[in-house]
């Protein structure tokens, strides 16, 4: 296995560009780690954008929204006061993802690279609107979180990209958003069901949604027919019916040990339903 260190991203990518075997990328390493170990990959190089400047930087755009550096650790993002206070939702699902000493070094970008579609972060980062940036022997586009997953493990990043940023977008006035997912047991383990809702009022009717579903297909969705059920609604039961029927019928899920097909597509309809709840709520301006 070959390790390389490289000093920026064009120099990491370049590095990938011309592997001929399998190449891993290594910021966090939550992932590749425990897959090394497991034996299930053994990299022939073994690419750590660790050092790269400012890969653990949390920082504003010039618009009013963040930017998330690609090493920036689970727990780093919970610390961030204004992150939370903007991002409750995006922070909720990056906060579920292991063990304490987990969380000092999962990142972002590595739970959305490993490909997993019950990945708790991506399902908030969908609902919020983020974007990465990607960089590649072609150069460097922004692309939405919703595109990058095209199924189990796999990602739309062709041979040699990879992410080098994620950008949330400002939160504006009136906004809240918050992820929910159902787990067998009360913390570490793998999302049944995760469900994150972003929302903007005027007054008390919603005006702008997104709704995103985890772990309920092969990808995470974003379910716009769930968002177009609360909007220009005040979240009355009605709407919130609506909302739970749009959930349920963009499932296509698994049949597993963990959850039957009926349970997964039965409690994304319930998850929504309360995501929505606390979303509006803090919205308003409400503990939630």
């Amino acid at each position: 296995m070959n390790y390389h260190s490289p000093s920026s991203f064009e120099e990491a990518s370049a590095i990938a560009a011309q592997a001929g075997g399998t190449t891993r990328f290594l910021a966090g390493g939550t992932d590749v780690l425990v897959q090394l170990r497991a034996d299930i990959v053994t990299p022939d190089d073994l690419i750590d954008i660790k050092h790269i400047p400012g890969v653990k930087e949390i920082a504003r755009t010039d618009g009013g929204g963040w930017r998330i550096g690609v090493a920036v650790a689970g727990a780093e993002m919970t610390e961030c006061a204004e992150l939370c206070a903007d991002w409750p939702g995006v922070v909720e699902g990056m906060d579920l993802i292991g063990s304490t000493q987990v969380q000092g070094r999962a990142t972002l970008v590595g739970n959305l690279c490993n490909g997993s579609p019950a990945a708790d972060a991506v399902p908030g980062m969908i609902a919020a609107g983020c974007t990465v940036t990607v960089t590649g022997p072609e150069g460097t586009r922004e692309v939405a979180v919703e595109d990058i997953p095209t199924g189990p493990g796999k990602t739309a990043l062709a041979k040699g990209e990879l992410i080098t940023a994620v950008t949330i977008p400002a939160r504006g006035e009136n906004g809240g958003d918050a992820y929910l997912r159902f787990i067998p047991r009360t913390e570490m383990d793998i999302a049944v069901v995760g469900c994150a809702v972003n929302l903007r009022l005027d007054g008390d009717t919603i005006t702008e949604a997104r709704v995103s579903l985890g772990a309920v297909a092969p990808t995470a969705l974003l379910v716009e027919e769930a968002a177009q059920a609360i909007i220009g609604t005040t979240l009355d039961d009605a709407a919130l019916d609506a909302l739970a029927a749009a959930a349920s019928a963009a499932c296509n899920p698994i049949d597993d040990k963990r959850g039957t097909i009926e349970f997964r597509t039965h409690v994304a309809g319930v998850l929504a339903r309360r995501a929505a709840k606390i979303a509006y709520a803090r919205a308003k301006g409400e503990n939630a």
